[in-house]
C-alpha cells in the first residue's frame, strides 16, 4: 500500500474550476483496479493551496491510471490555466 500526496498551487479565481476538475479526477479512480481512497484538501492557510492525499495498492496501479485515457478525459490543468506552476507528487510507503 502507498498513499500519493498530490500537491497544487491554483492560479488566483481558479479555485471553484479546479475544485470540480479534482472532484471528476477522484471519481474517475474509484472502480480503478489499486484505488483505494482519495480525499481533497486545501490549505486553510493559503487558499491556492490544495492536496489530494489517494491511497493505492502499488505506486505502478497509480503511474498506471496517470497515463490511462480515463485520467487525461478529467484533466484540463493546461488547457483551463488553472494552475500557477507544476504539481508536485510525493510518494508515502507504508
Amino acid at each position: 500500500m502507498v498513499t500519493i500526496g498530490m500537491n497544487y498551487k491554483v492560479l488566483p479565481g481558479k479555485e471553484e474550476v479546479f475544485e470540480k476538475a479534482c472532484t471528476g479526477v477522484i471519481e474517475a479512480m474509484n472502480g480503478i483496479d489499486g484505488h483505494e481512497k482519495s480525499f481533497l484538501y486545501k490549505d486553510v492557510n493559503d487558499g491556492q493551496s490544495y492536496l489530494i492525499a489517494s491511497e493505492w495498492g502499488s505506486e505502478d496501479a497509480f503511474n498506471d491510471f496517470c497515463r490511462s485515457d480515463k485520467f487525461k478525459q478529467v484533466t484540463n490543468w493546461g488547457k483551463e490555466s488553472i494552475l500557477a506552476g507544476r504539481p508536485s507528487h510525493t510518494v508515502y510507503k507504508q
